[in-house]
């Protein structure tokens, strides 16, 4: 399965009033994997930042003055992103811009491209709802280190997401170790798997302290998920033990 983690830097907030993407990072994940694959490109465009945006992002029309324009990348672009999903973070904003960039020159829209687009805010606020869901909040929830973010940049935004994404969809991959299912994509490699059908598991039973420790969890998450803990609709489903 091959994903593109995406993220944009843009003159402004409005492509209703002209404003233009300048800076594009894709990170390319091959079954969950950090591949280092990556694109990034900065683009002149024929309009300056708007002060908000500068103080986010930093990047100056003097330092796109001599990069290319988007419409000299847009088929390097399209052929990397063809046929994958991409992830990005509050999509619409990005996708917008993207489509307008795409309109301008004739060739289609993102989805044109793309096998499908995916919004992880969407999945943050699945997971975590009436929480913070910002990027920079993600990576405080998740430990992931953002020391070098100063300023916002595409393709340092798009690497840290694909750390929170990884993150946000680990589900039952985190039991398995995330273990590769199609093994396929690995020419000559060779698992090896043992034999665990002799092996007796030693079950140890919660004591008291422990199983209230694990009844105020699942009240806290009761809380936050409105009542949908998986952990309860599982037990009701299966009846009295």
């Amino acid at each position: 399965m091959r994903q593109i983690i995406l993220d944009t830097e843009t003159t402004g907030l409005s492509v209703a009033e002209g404003d233009r993407v300048i800076e594009l990072g894709c990170v390319e994940l091959l079954n969950r994997q950090l591949t280092g694959n990556n694109l990034h490109f900065y683009f002149k465009v024929d309009r300056a930042s708007h002060p908000d945006a500068l103080r986010v992002h930093g990047i100056t029309t003097e330092f796109l003055s001599d990069k290319p324009r988007f419409s000299e990348l847009a088929q390097t672009f399209i052929d990397f992103v063809r046929d994958a999903e991409i992830i990005i973070h509050n999509a619409a904003f990005d996708v917008g811009f993207l489509d307008n960039e795409l309109a301008l020159i004739g060739k289609g829209t993102l989805l044109d491209y793309a096998s499908k687009i995916t919004d992880s805010l969407l999945l943050a606020r699945e997971a975590f709802p009436g929480k913070r869901n910002s990027l920079d909040a993600l990576c405080d929830r998740f430990s992931i280190d953002k020391s070098n973010r100063t300023l916002h940049g595409a393709l340092l935004d798009s690497e840290l997401l694909a750390q929170v994404y990884i993150h946000l969809t680990r589900g039952q991959n985190a039991l398995l170790g995330d273990e590769q299912q199609d093994s396929g994509n690995d020419e000559g490699l060779q698992v090896q798997r043992a034999d665990l059908s002799g092996l007796k598991l030693l079950v140890l039973p919660a004591n008291a302290q422990e199983l209230e420790l694990h009844e105020a969890i699942l009240k806290n998450i009761d809380k936050a998920s409105d009542g949908k803990t998986v952990w309860r609709v599982a037990a009701e489903s299966a009846g009295p033990a």
